[in-house]
């Protein structure tokens, strides 16, 4: 899975990130443990969730 940042991630609506959420869970739940595979999973989610944090204070 390629990594999703935060930069990129900063271009997306929030329906948008609410599907990359759910694709990156998916690969999580697809990876094996110890690969870059499943690194890439867990940052992107960490980001994607760090991203709509971020916007929930804004209307």
């Amino acid at each position: 899975m390629k990594l999703l940042t935060r930069f990129e991630l900063a271009a997306k609506n929030k329906t948008e990130l609410h599907v990359l959420l759910r694709h990156s869970f998916n690969e999580l739940a697809k990876s094996n443990p110890n690969t870059q595979h499943r690194t890439n999973a867990l940052a992107s989610i960490e980001n994607i969730q760090q991203e709509i944090g971020s916007r929930s204070w804004r209307l």
